[in-house]
C-alpha cells in the first residue's frame, strides 16, 4: 500500500470523540491498513480476528459500533468500505473528488455527527432491550401454555 499518500482530511480527532470501543478503534485502525486506495477493503471478520488477537465476537461488535458511527460500511460479507474522509488515495484530487461526492451528513466534520453516532448507539441498545423483552415475553407464554 505505499502508494496510498493521501487522506481527505485527518480525522482521528473526530474519530476520538465518538468514544468507541477500543477494539473498534484497533479494527478501523487495521482496516485503513489493508485498504485499497478509496477505502474497500476485503477481509472476514476470522482473519480481522487472527490478526488483532481478538475473537470474532469482538470484531463483530467492533464492526456494528463501526457502522453506527458510520466509519465504515458493510456491503456484503467480507467487503467493507472505509467512510470516505478516512480512506487513503492516489492523488489529492481523488480524496477532494470523494469528499465531494459525499452527503454532507456523512461527513466527520458535519455539526452534529458525534452526537447523531450517541444517538444511533442508544436507539440500538433500545432495539436490544425490545428484543430481549419479546423474547422473554414468548417464553412466559410458551411456559403458560405448557401448564395449561
Amino acid at each position: 500500500m505505499s502508494g496510498l499518500h493521501f487522506a481527505a482530511v485527518n480525522a482521528e480527532g473526530v474519530v476520538a470523540d465518538l468514544d468507541l470501543l477500543p477494539a473498534a478503534y484497533r479494527v478501523l485502525l487495521k482496516m485503513r491498513a489493508h485498504s485499497e486506495p478509496g477505502g474497500r477493503i476485503e477481509i472476514d471478520q476470522v482473519t480481522l480476528a487472527q490478526m488483532l488477537g481478538l475473537s470474532r465476537a469482538a470484531v463483530n461488535s467492533a464492526l456494528r459500533d463501526l457502522d453506527l458511527a458510520q466509519l465504515v460500511t458493510k456491503h456484503k460479507p467480507g467487503i467493507y468500505q472505509l467512510n470516505p474522509m478516512l480512506a487513503a488515495y492516489l492523488s489529492p484530487e481523488d480524496a477532494i473528488a470523494a469528499v465531494k461526492a459525499m452527503p454532507k451528513s456523512a461527513r466527520l466534520n458535519s455539526p452534529g455527527f458525534a452526537e447523531r453516532y450517541r444517538q444511533a448507539v442508544a436507539a440500538y441498545q433500545d432495539q436490544l432491550v425490545e428484543k430481549r423483552r419479546r423474547k422473554d415475553d414468548e417464553k412466559r407464554r410458551q411456559a403458560l401454555k405448557a401448564v395449561s
